[in-house]
């Protein structure tokens, strides 16, 4: 009985170690990502911080987690235009992909917060979502004898507000996609996962013609930067003057990135536009006239057979093994 005691603690240290190496695994040329020293990775934060992510105890009724809004098959995003909160609330913008959000250097569309232990916290006391107190959230979950053990075991304190922002944040950095076809075509151009329409896309794509890659480029297809793109004339949702108060913020956003984002719509701050046609219609029109319009929108023009390529190599993005990885299953 000892030996057999003995290999099943070998098996589940050796799976443990298995999982612990896919999650600090990153993809091809993805830079090391920085954790903050007091909430440095370990699968004992994750695994809480995961618990916690699934949790519908973090809304005020018991009816929405984290992973109500942000779904996996769905890039971590909502596929509506407004995700719905405690108390059937109606939320004010579009849930936004959580896919490699590791990288960002802040945080909300109008970037006003300066890591994910900072965001995390927005979510639990907003009105229209969780509409919560994480005092009291923490002082309920005290009272569950496996969190009050996973708390001590992945940061040595009770489960207290500290804890459960940094355990969300933990496991949120883990969120990374980097193996869709387009990846496979850069670590290997005879790649067969990446079409000849979306190799004629991705020449659209980074053309100056389009000029698509002066807002979404690098690593994550976004430069951070806050952009008017002239969605509206006049704003219900100022966008970064909310933050800044500043009028020539009026209507700006933090550029998205464009990874996933096959599976991410409707598109917008405010999911205004359904479909990818829409965007691309979108911004071949230039856009509407907003005095604080990017000056990066020109109008440009496409062929049918241009538009659908342009549409194949947005949807070579599509990381499916993310979508599907069981590591981020419920």
């Amino acid at each position: 009985m000892m030996l057999v005691g003995i290999f099943s603690s070998c098996q589940e240290e050796t799976m443990q170690t298995s999982i612990h190496d896919e999650l600090v695994h990153l993809p091809y040329q993805f830079p090391e990502i920085i954790y903050p020293e007091e909430n440095e990775f370990s699968l004992e934060r994750w695994e809480l911080g995961k618990k916690l992510f699934f949790d519908t105890r973090l809304s005020i009724d018991n009816s929405v987690s984290c992973g109500s809004c942000h779904q996996q098959e769905l890039a971590f995003s909502d596929d509506v235009d407004f995700s719905i909160g405690a108390d059937g609330a109606l939320g004010t913008r579009n849930a936004p992909s959580l896919a490699n959000v590791a990288y960002h250097p802040y945080y909300t569309r109008e970037g006003g917060l300066s890591s994910l232990e900072m965001q995390v916290l927005v979510p639990i006391q907003e009105t229209n979502e969780f509409n919560h107190n994480i005092v009291d959230i923490a002082a309920e979950l005290q009272m569950d004898a496996d969190y009050e053990q996973r708390s001590i075991s992945a940061y040595d304190r009770e489960l207290d507000a500290f804890v459960i922002a940094r355990a969300l944040a933990n496991f949120e950095r883990t969120l990374i996609s980097g193996n869709s076809a387009y990846d496979k075509y850069r670590m290997n151009p005879n790649s067969q996962d990446f079409s000849a329409k979306a190799k004629k896309g991705m020449e659209l794509f980074f053309s100056n013609r389009l000029n698509c890659n002066s807002c979404h480029s690098g690593l994550n297809f976004t430069n951070y930067q806050f952009e008017n793109n002239g969605l509206y004339n006049e704003y219900a949702d100022t966008g970064r003057h909310r933050l800044t108060n500043d009028p020539d913020d009026i209507g700006k956003f933090k550029v998205p990135s464009l990874r996933n984002i096959e599976v991410t719509g409707p598109y917008m701050h405010d999911g205004s536009l359904v479909s990818l046609s829409d965007v691309i219609d979108h911004y071949s029109s230039g856009g509407n006239d907003h005095l604080n319009r990017s000056e990066k929108l020109l109008p440009f023009s496409l062929t049918a057979n241009e538009k659908e390529e342009l549409i194949q190599f947005l949807k070579s993005l599509t990381d499916h093994e993310f979508l599907n990885n069981p590591l981020f299953f419920e």
